[in-house]
């Protein structure tokens, strides 16, 4: 990878590879008539690792000084081509700027990431009709929400403190602010499910998605939805119930990873759980779908001050827990699971998995997981009710006894 030659390659392949693009979208064109296409990109790619290379041997301004002078060639071939066309667009010259930078990247730094950035910008061009169509479709209030998620990840999330802060050596700032951009970007994965794949589809992905992320943040926001469109109760509580089954399998997959042996125990009963509410989930959301009641109105892809309040909310279960569990003890440990099931059953799954220091016996460990995960599904009921009203709470707590019921009859089978 080393050998200047190879590099070389490698810089006539990022010009073909953005060529091929540029030459396929004017391919209508005679010869001469446009300003760069196939072997224009390609040579300009080569020129970039030329330069380069030149560059090391001389001084490295020559890279800058040549830039210039090609992108001022460039700029003037496409403004006549402009002017012939009527046709203004500055793509042309910027994938022609971005073939000769990549090139020369290709020799002076790392091949791979000036690969990378060649099938992106490649990839890109291709898609210029689809991202068009795409924009066209697009409110302000989704562009909204997107620009608040990017500012919440990658403006304020760095400089927020990643670490503890309180004198239990328990509540991180950093985390509690990325379970807010959690329960703000399952919001809006679904509001964008639905608009692209329908009601029904839309809302199958999204309960899906929340229960890999947080089936807890899920519930809050489907039962949102229900409170603001009353009609759609019964397939917001058949997503809620949805996103909990995807929630046992994934306890299933985590236990998968680090105790095999404690898998055999739980994926009976957690197995059987999923299937009921996976089942009447999906049933729910068919029926509610196949009813015509009317499509939801979203004023809103998600509530930023709801999001902080929940993940706040989060933030003192959590801080509860382990000042239960330094209290009481390794006794405490199926009333630490409880209390863990309040907010989250991931963190008290890893604990019990790989707790092998002191050891623990697998019944316990059994049973404590088995305690989070139906604490978790009976508190999100409640939080169904509280934040969407009695009629979805009941649903949704009817449902998931259902499963509880379903869950704790294979567990009295297999303890006979």
């Amino acid at each position: 990878m080393d050998l200047p030659l190879t590099r070389l390659a490698i810089a006539l392949a990022i010009g073909l590879l953005i060529g091929l693009e540029r030459g396929w979208s004017a391919r209508s064109e005679k010869e001469g008539e446009r300003a760069a296409g196939l072997r224009t990109h390609a040579i300009s790619g080569l020129l970039g690792g030329v330069t380069a290379l030149v560059g090391q041997l001389t001084t490295p301004l020559l890279i800058g000084f040549v830039f210039v002078g090609f992108s001022g060639v460039t700029a003037l071939f496409h403004w006549l081509e402009s002017q012939d066309e009527h046709n203004f667009s500055a793509t042309g010259v910027v994938a022609g700027m971005m073939a000769f930078m990549l090139g020369a990247y290709a020799v002076l730094g790392i091949p791979e990431i000036a690969i990378a950035a060649a099938t992106a910008t490649a990839v890109l061009l291709a898609l210029k009709s689809t991202l068009h169509g795409w924009l066209q479709t697009l409110e302000w209030i989704e562009i909204r929400a997107v620009l608040i998620l990017v500012t919440m990840t990658f403006l304020f999330l760095p400089f927020i403190p990643d670490r503890t802060i309180d004198p239990w050596d328990t509540l991180n700032p950093a985390r509690i602010w990325e379970l807010a951009i959690f329960v703000c970007a399952i919001s809006f994965s679904g509001y964008i499910a639905i608009r692209l794949f329908g009601e029904r589809n839309g809302v199958m992905l999204a309960a899906l998605a929340g229960g890999v992320v947080s089936s807890t943040a899920a519930t809050l926001n489907f039962a949102k939805i229900a409170r603001v469109n009353p009609t759609q109760t019964t397939i917001m509580t058949g997503s809620i119930v949805l996103a909990g089954a995807v929630m046992n399998i994934r306890i299933l997959l985590i236990v998968a990873a680090l105790n095999l042996p404690l898998l055999t125990a739980l994926w009976p009963v957690l197995g059987m759980a999923a299937l009921v509410q996976g089942g009447s989930g999906a049933i729910m959301i068919i029926a509610g779908a196949r009813s015509g009641q009317r499509q939801v109105e979203w004023k809103n892809p998600f509530d930023l001050p709801s999001a902080l309040q929940f993940a706040l909310f989060i933030a003192l279960i959590i801080l509860l827990s382990t000042l239960a569990a330094r209290h009481f003890g390794s006794n405490g440990l199926l009333g630490l699971s409880a209390l863990s099931g309040l907010a989250d059953v991931d963190a008290i799954t890893l604990a019990l998995a790989r707790l092998q220091d002191p050891p623990i016996d697998m019944t316990v460990a059994t049973n404590g997981i088995l305690l989070a995960a139906t604490v978790n599904t009976l508190i999100k009921s409640a939080i169904a009710g509280w934040t969407g009203g009695a009629d979805i709470g009941w649903r949704t707590l009817m449902t998931s006894t259902g499963a509880i019921l379903a869950g704790g009859i294979i567990l009295l089978i297999m303890n006979v």
